[in-house]
């Protein structure tokens, strides 16, 4: 072994034990009034740069992040989980957000320099020393993607438009997770949702339905991570009179979704008919009928959009809830995207 090979091992034994003692003496300091050096914030952001854009990589497809239906819900959970570090159109960083070490970013003016990819990483997964929290849901791709389409959409909104979006209800006192008031209204007001809203039709459905859907969000057997924050702020003892007060309301009359005649036609017949062949039940067999399981979900009137996202899970097996939920995962399993799209046509048309 030469002197050379000879040093190499020294040394390689003592860096680690003297970083040991540096860490154990005290002298680093992780105080976060100091902040960091230059060259310390340029490597932090480099890393994680690099690290996001080499698995964004891996992200697969953009789907279409113009559809206005990804809006609402996006900026109603934007509002309580996202604001009150990285603020908003309708309202500024507070502060005590601004002195910590990082402070999290406006999104506003660092969101164009990322790709659709790359936000759609940062969103799901978080940044570790940040404090960015990664998406509740793992399996809710569909929910991030709704998060990115808003965060496109966040530089060019005024105050007026974020409110609009997000359902508050304008400036006034703070809330406990938000200094802004939103309630379950700021999603779920029947002005706010047309046939292409992802956020469904609360009004008139059972308060055994609703209060099942509740509990499984709250319980994380409905996996969502919008909704699991939601009703992360009620306590348990407000859910029977949240589901009793949307029961008692009576659904707003509409005018019924125009579809395709074709595309209806063939929904009814699934609806129903079934179909045989490949184990399909008729829907209504189930479903909106006088004696039906007061578990189960009304479809009628529906929105178009909230039904084939939620068929869409089922048949993936991303979509839990009641009891009852194995039931439609089996079914849906054997739908087609073209079935699926025909089904919320009907229903939503009905």
């Amino acid at each position: 072994m030469t002197i050379r090979s000879k040093h190499l091992i020294v040394l390689a034994i003592l860096a680690p034990l003297l970083g040991l003692a540096v860490g154990w003496s005290g002298l680093l300091s992780v105080r976060a009034s100091s902040g960091h050096w230059a060259v310390t914030d340029w490597f932090l952001h480099w890393v994680m740069r690099n690290s996001v854009s080499a698995r964004a990589v891996t992200t697969g497809d953009v789907p279409p992040l113009n559809d206005p239906g990804l809006v609402p819900g996006a900026a109603g959970h934007y509002e309580t989980g996202c604001a009150v570090c990285h603020g908003s159109p309708a309202q500024p960083r507070p502060d005590s957000v601004l002195a910590m070490l990082p402070p999290p970013p406006d999104l506003t003016a660092v969101v164009p320099g990322w790709t659709d990819a790359e936000l759609f990483e940062i969103v799901k997964h978080g940044v570790r020393f940040t404090g960015m929290p990664a998406w509740p849901i793992q399996s809710r791709d569909d929910e991030v993607w709704s998060i990115v389409a808003l965060l496109r959409k966040l530089p060019d909104m005024d105050a007026e438009a974020y409110l609009q979006a997000s359902g508050l209800h304008g400036l006034g006192h703070a809330g406990e997770v938000s200094p802004l008031p939103i309630t379950c209204e700021s999603c779920h007001a029947e002005s706010k949702l047309n046939d292409g809203s992802l956020v469904p039709r609360l009004a008139g459905q059972s308060e055994a339905y609703l209060l099942n859907a509740l509990k499984a969000y709250a319980g994380k057997t409905r996996p969502s991570g919008i909704m699991q924050v939601a009703v992360g702020t009620l306590s348990v003892e407000s859910l029977p009179e949240l589901a009793a007060y949307y029961a008692k309301e009576a659904p707003a009359a509409r005018a019924g979704a125009v579809h395709d005649p074709i595309l209806v036609e063939k929904g009814r017949a699934l609806a129903e008919q079934g179909r045989y062949a490949d184990k399909i039940p008729a829907c209504l067999s189930c479903h909106d009928k006088a004696d039906a399981n007061p578990a189960y979900p009304k479809l009628s009137g529906q929105n178009s959009a909230y039904l084939q996202n939620q068929l869409a899970l089922f048949r993936s097996g991303g979509r839990g809830g009641s009891q009852y939920h194995h039931l439609m995962t089996g079914f849906a399993k054997e739908l087609t995207a073209d079935d699926i799209s025909a089904v919320a046509a009907y229903f939503s048309a009905r």
